[in-house]
């Protein structure tokens, strides 16, 4: 079946690379200024915008009544205020090595994390930091993720490949690679079974139907 890439609008930081969705909006964690934004999913406007401490992140998730976010540099995963960006909490990420994780992903109360260092998807327990379960990842440059119905989507960025994962697994149930001249996916997430991604170097963002 062939896939429809469509240009949405440009993000409003320069280098966004982690993505997340939720009701009123599209959260957008950005590698160079640190900041977070949700924005409109019409036209990009920005709704909301927070000072993080995080270092070069490139994970962003939302559980409800916080954020999550990949401080990629730092090697830690950080709690945050969804309303004026403190951080309530950070833990060290599993895996890392020189750098930390890319894709994050709230499922079920679960925190999931995509760490390029190892080339594993991590399934962890917040209220510990405990792994849960692991699987491999695509490649060696995982980079965002979003759950599915049951399914967990992984962009490897080397490959401008999109993976279908089961997530019990990590077999590749599907893929969609994304071609030239659309631009590399860096940061991933899901909105009405439409597949969202953003490219670091262009700050594009696209849709994939």
């Amino acid at each position: 079946m062939s896939k429809n890439f469509a240009f949405m609008f440009k993000s409003p930081g320069p280098q966004p690379n982690g993505m997340q969705a939720v009701s009123d909006g599209l959260w957008l964690l950005d590698q160079r200024t640190n900041q977070i934004f949700k924005v409109s999913f019409d036209d990009g406007a920005v709704l909301l915008t927070l000072e993080t401490k995080s270092d070069r992140g490139s994970g962003i998730t939302d559980t409800g009544s916080e954020l999550w976010a990949s401080s990629t540099y730092s090697q830690e995963i950080l709690k945050i205020n969804k309303n004026d960006g403190t951080t309530i909490a950070s833990y060290p990420t599993p895996g890392a090595s020189q750098t930390g994780a890319h894709g994050l992903e709230w499922v079920e109360g679960k925190l999931w994390m995509a760490v390029p260092p190892s080339q594993t998807i991590y399934q962890i327990e917040p209220s510990d930091f405990s792994i849960i379960h692991t699987i491999p990842a695509p490649g060696s440059r995982p980079h965002g993720i979003a759950w599915d119905n049951g399914y967990l989507w992984c962009v490897e960025s080397n490959h401008r490949t999109i993976y279908k994962l089961d997530p019990k697994t990590g077999e590749t149930v599907d893929k969609i690679e994304v071609p030239q001249p659309y631009p590399e996916p860096h940061g991933l997430t899901i909105r009405e079974g439409i597949l969202w991604y953003c490219d670091a170097g262009t700050a594009q963002i696209f849709t994939i139907t």
